[in-house]
């Protein structure tokens, strides 16, 4: 029985691995000198930098429409997408801080479901802001912020995609996290609109999906 033991440990040790399932990368992120995010293997072979405003319909459309194959090469761990915010007005500035302040483990929820549900949300912005500026005007920067994302749903849709409200009370208890959107914003300046982007170090501008993704196919993302 003894000489039968090293056999059968070493059969359920193989079985064990073989049905071990792949690291899912598209749920990691990891924050970076910049002051972003990384989504994906640190090590992955092609680093794509995404430089693109929550409040642009440009980035929602791109966002919708290479969703599947960006997904898959993250998946596969040949791709890894670092998320820069270039700010654009008031709005975007409480988005970017909200999403900051998810944390790596929640990021890349809230980063998809705030391009996903970009039209409603925007809308609401509008439409809330438009009733109450002038009210919250007195109140402190982080305070005004903290109110229009409320009043736009971000706070909720934050909330659904897995951040505690106790993360988003302390997201806008000071001006640490809206001062480091804003840095992020201005390590942005490179490129003149959103979106644009970093494929392995060289900046790429006004591209569709069916332009950049041939470009990640030869860089070596699958």
């Amino acid at each position: 029985m003894k000489t039968l033991l090293p056999i059968l440990v070493a059969a359920m040790l193989a079985a064990s691995t073989a049905g071990a399932a792949p690291r899912s990368w598209t749920a990691v992120a990891a924050p970076v000198a910049a002051g972003s995010y990384l989504i994906g293997n640190p090590k992955a072979k092609v680093r794509l930098v995404e430089i693109l405003s929550y409040t642009c319909p440009h980035c929602a459309h791109f966002a919708a429409e290479s969703e599947p194959s960006i997904k898959a090469m993250v998946r596969s761990g040949s791709l890894a997408v670092e998320v820069r915010n270039q700010l654009h007005d008031k709005i975007d500035l409480a988005a970017a801080t909200l999403a900051r302040c998810a944390g790596a483990k929640a990021f890349p929820a809230v980063h998809a479901a705030f391009f996903a549900q970009q039209k409603a949300w925007i809308e609401r912005a509008l439409e809330w802001d438009g009733a109450n500026a002038a009210r919250i005007a007195s109140y402190p920067q982080t305070a005004q912020l903290r109110a229009l994302a409320d009043g736009a749903g971000l706070t909720a849709i934050a909330r659904t995609a897995g951040v505690s409200p106790a993360a988003i009370d302390a997201c806008f208890a000071n001006e640490t996290a809206l001062n480091a959107a804003l840095k992020v914003s201005q390590s942005t300046e490179v490129a003149a609109g959103t979106p644009a982007f970093i494929l392995n170090g060289k900046l790429i501008q006004t591209v569709t999906w069916t332009q950049l993704q041939p470009m990640l196919r030869a860089a070596g993302a699958r």
